[in-house]
């Protein structure tokens, strides 16, 4: 008698347990965001997927108006750490690096770096790399994407066991904006062919620049940006954004969070093949128009974040001009520019 009793109960169990999980299955379809699981340190909330009816994505986002948000908010030596949508503003101060090297490095994650040494921009290649094997990612496997238009005039520079270097053969261009404006079709390009089998993240950076200070894990994120350092502390009316309409990279006056700079850019391999992407179906668009952006990629950059907001933002620590003094609102200089003759280097 107890044995029927214990297996009535146990199908009952079964059936209640069949039920509950079909409908868990009927609600989840029914849900507007697809849920992903929190996980750190690599958290993926912002790969949820929202689902809009009658618009194209990020379009009431982009059209909506809000205050700006100001970097130096609160007092003139203390740089805003949140921005509006909840990202992270990196600086120093704000991280614990040796926390973050605990939860990160178990993870075996291997960083890809991108640079363009194009025409004279070779001559910047040996003081990049060697002040990156002192700096950047410390720790973790690099992988040292090398795209340049002189292969042989890349001087060999001696790196750390777990780092590569992958020289890229690319097209060379007589006038410089035509580089700037290929950049996001190469990465992307780069991305699907290769890049994405063999790095977990990859950064996008400018050869004529060097790192300073530690550059590490407190930069990862699914998609990152770095304020740009001369406009870091101006009003949005001010910013170089691209302002003719006939653009695609067209900003109004209204828009705009930061200025980002086009020297820093990375996050998750895949997030960024994504944004490089648009970016350059946007270059084209542009181009089939007869135009060409104020400031080339990088304006299109500019315009692409608004509507695709960066879930980590890096403060100008980490793409200083060295020509400007260094404010009290920056405890120290991550990455920054080297002198250089710009009329030279694209003469």
């Amino acid at each position: 008698m107890r044995c029927g009793r214990l297996g009535l109960g146990l199908g009952f169990c079964l059936l209640a347990g069949v039920g509950l999980c079909i409908l868990w299955m009927y609600v989840e379809n029914l849900l507007p965001v697809s849920y992903v699981p929190y996980y750190l340190p690599c958290p993926e909330i912002f790969n949820m997927k929202l689902q809009y009816k009658g618009e194209k994505p990020f379009q009431s986002l982009a059209q909506s108006q809000y205050p700006q948000p100001k970097l130096l908010e609160q007092r003139p030596t203390e740089l805003l750490t949140l921005t509006p949508w909840l990202a992270p503003i990196v600086s120093e101060g704000t991280f614990n690096p040796e926390l973050l090297q605990h939860m990160y490095q178990p993870l075996n994650l291997t960083i890809g770096l991108t640079v363009f040494a194009v025409g004279k921009y070779t001559c910047f290649v040996q003081r990049f790399l060697e002040s990156a094997e002192e700096f950047f990612m410390q720790g973790y496997q690099v992988h040292y994407y090398i795209f340049t238009d002189n292969p042989v005039a890349i001087p060999h520079v001696p790196l750390s066991p777990s780092r590569l270097l992958s020289i890229i053969p690319i097209q060379g261009y007589s006038h410089w904006e035509e580089i700037s404006t290929r950049r996001m079709e190469t990465i992307s390009q780069h991305i699907a062919t290769r890049a994405h089998r063999e790095v977990d993240y990859l950064f996008c950076l400018d050869v004529d620049m060097v790192f300073r200070n530690p550059w590490g894990a407190e930069t990862l994120g699914d998609l990152v940006a770095a304020i740009h350092p001369g406009y870091y502390a101006v009003s949005r009316q001010q910013f170089p954004y691209e302002r003719r309409h006939v653009s695609t990279a067209f900003v109004a006056d209204s828009e705009g969070d930061f200025y980002y700079g086009g020297a820093v850019f990375g996050g998750r391999v895949a997030s960024v093949y994504e944004f490089t992407r648009g970016c350059h179906m946007a270059i084209l668009a542009d181009k089939a128009n007869g135009i060409m952006a104020a400031w080339q990629e990088e304006s299109h950059l500019n315009r692409r974040f608004i509507s695709h907001k960066p879930s980590k933002v890096l403060s100008p620590e980490y793409i200083w001009d060295d020509k400007k003094p260094q404010p009290p609102s920056l405890k120290l200089i991550r990455f920054s520019t080297l002198d250089k003759d710009t009329y030279w280097l694209r003469s």
